[in-house]
């Protein structure tokens, strides 16, 4: 069962309404897709988030405020009311962000401990994005006892030092599109590491086309190509690939395997 385990299906050009949208997942089935989780980046977006996903029983949701967006600030007990919806499934995305935004540091870490807490207050996983703060990322997460919920490095383009160190807390690797990247030496030789029962696989759609389709709006369909071309990087059938991170996904997010299960 292939899943895109993340991808912001709210922003997609391609899909104004419920009814291209509809299209689009769709397209995504046709080509084995079953399941979706939309991810939350901004709090002020959530809502409008909600209403548009709320038709597709086969996507799930979570809530949260990312890195680059922490100077519209975090509101913990807004953020808890959006839990109410079945269809949150997980914290996030939040993380920490040095690259982009490393003037916001400070701030950052703030929001990162305040949804770390959150989460595990509601035993919901984390969805964590980093990037150029390995050291910081890995810190906070042991300091929040997020072993206790577990989560995700979406997106994961770092080292096999930072992998191994978040797979000894509980958490999951996701790749995107970019390992199928001219440059994505190194994160290839970290995937083909990763043991299977911590692997899933992600669009972060409408960023991040794999090839063949660089230069495209990412769409949720286009896992199925991250699937085949990490399938074999690693010596794997596809089939094999898609059933064991399907079975990843349901193992993490236990609240989307409850409402599969009902």
């Amino acid at each position: 069962m292939l899943i895109d385990s993340h991808c912001h299906l709210d922003r997609l050009k391609a899909a104004p309404d419920q009814d291209s949208l509809k299209t689009l997942l769709t397209q995504a089935k046709e080509r084995g897709v079953e399941y979706f989780l939309c991810v939350n980046v901004r709090q002020q977006g959530f809502a409008s988030m909600q209403a548009k996903m709320a038709a597709f029983d086969q996507v799930f949701l979570s809530a949260g405020v990312h890195p680059l967006d922490v100077q519209e600030g975090l509101d913990t007990a807004q953020l808890q009311s959006y839990l109410q919806d079945p269809k949150v499934v997980a914290i996030g995305e939040t993380g920490l962000d040095y690259y982009y935004s490393g003037e916001t540091k400070t701030l950052q870490q703030q929001c990162f401990e305040q949804q770390i807490a959150l989460a595990v207050e509601v035993d919901k996983p984390l969805i964590v994005h980093t990037r150029d703060a390995r050291e910081d990322t890995i810190a906070m997460l042991k300091a929040g006892n997020a072993d206790k919920v577990g989560g995700v490095l979406h997106c994961f383009t770092e080292n096999w030092e930072m992998a191994k160190a978040a797979i000894d807390l509980g958490f999951y690797i996701s790749v995107s599109g970019i390992v199928t990247f001219k440059n994505a030496g190194e994160l290839r030789s970290v995937i083909r590491k990763v043991p299977k029962d911590r692997l899933l696989v992600e669009t972060d759609a409408p960023y991040l086309a794999p090839v063949p389709h660089r230069g495209e709006e990412n769409q949720p369909a286009f896992v199925r190509d991250v699937a085949e071309f990490v399938a074999e990087l690693r010596g794997e059938k596809y089939e094999e690939l898609a059933e064991y991170s399907g079975d990843n996904f349901f193992r993490l997010f236990k609240d989307a395997a409850k409402l599969v299960k009902a």
